[in-house]
């Protein structure tokens, strides 16, 4: 039920957030990105989209590239543990704020989950205000050894 509630709160909360965004939509399908080679960025981008049935958000695709680079899921707990990530890597912004505190309070079962993805953001290089899509031609792996050491890789494959 909590979760659910979650879910809700993110469909209806990010419709909002969405509209009063400055930024532009970057105009791609999950179909184009699979037309980058098999090594690229936006490749493994238009991958996660096909194999999850989503296409990208307008304005906001970065977070499925957050989602894409660290390797959590979409589950209501990842979703709330990936702003953690964002967190400890220093973004800041009123809808982060936001899932960290309504997160938090319900489903504190997760905290260890929480602090282990936000010192996971904290541990490694900033990543959170990459343009990416400037990023789609560039090697998935590259981009991915520059921000996360070999060990923080492995432990979240």
């Amino acid at each position: 039920m909590r979760k659910k509630f979650i879910y809700w709160l993110f469909e209806h909360s990010q419709r909002i957030y969405i509209k009063f965004k400055k930024k532009n939509p970057w105009g791609i399908s999950a179909q184009e990105l699979l037309t980058y080679p098999k090594d690229r960025f936006g490749y493994h981008l238009g991958k996660l989209l096909a194999e999850n049935n989503f296409e990208l958000l307008p304005k906001v695709e970065r977070h499925d590239c957050y989602h894409l680079l660290t390797n959590y899921g979409t589950k209501v707990e990842d979703e709330i543990a990936l702003q953690y990530v964002c967190f400890g890597n220093g973004k800041r912004s009123p809808y982060l704020f936001g899932v960290l505190l309504i997160g938090t309070i319900l489903l504190p079962e997760y905290y260890k989950y929480y602090l282990k993805s936000y010192k996971l953001g904290k541990n490694c290089n900033t990543f959170h205000h990459f343009n990416y899509k400037n990023l789609l031609q560039f090697s998935f792996q590259e981009i991915r050894e520059s921000i996360f050491n070999t060990q923080q890789i492995l432990q979240n494959q």
